[in-house]
């Protein structure tokens, strides 16, 4: 979720011999693929509990490269902007998108070959088409009452 992930010097599939709460911070931020999907505004279904994914993004959200383009000081733009942890996992893992590696480490399934760890690509979630890049709207142009125009499929 930083702008720039480090990458180099880590384990070899380290997010296959650790567990999430032993990994270090540049594991765990390095087990972000960089999607963007988790900063788009969702829609629970209250009756069903079914998580919809609107093109509606943070108003942090670098369209482009699908980065917060404030992430070391975003909570002084959006406070209630989710933290995620190894010991939070649990209580944030229903909402975020299915391809999402912390969910996927977190659920005990393999990264995707499009994943920069796998394919040493920073690039490679977008050529597969599973980022968000190009497709999102701010929320400061989108009122909350209309989320539901802008709800899409999750790219897989």
């Amino acid at each position: 979720m930083t702008n720039q992930i480090a990458r180099d010097n880590l384990g070899h599939l380290f997010w296959e011999r650790k567990a999430l709460k032993d990994m270090s911070n540049a594991e765990w931020e390095a087990l972000c693929d960089g999607c963007g999907k988790c900063c788009l505004n969702k829609l629970e279904d209250e009756d069903t509990g079914k998580i919809d994914l609107t093109r509606v993004a943070c108003r942090l959200l670098d369209d482009d490269t699908c980065r917060c383009a404030q992430y070391e000081i975003r909570h002084q733009f959006v406070p209630d902007c989710i933290v995620l942890r190894p010991d939070t996992l649990h209580e944030h893992a229903y909402w975020m998108p299915a391809t999402c590696a912390y969910r996927l480490v977190w659920e005990g399934r393999p990264l995707y070959d499009w994943h920069p760890l796998i394919s040493g690509s920073e690039d490679s979630v977008h050529r597969a088409g599973v980022s968000v890049r190009g497709m999102t709207v701010s929320e400061f142009d989108v009122a909350d009452d209309d989320w539901e125009d802008h709800i899409i499929e999750e790219p897989v």
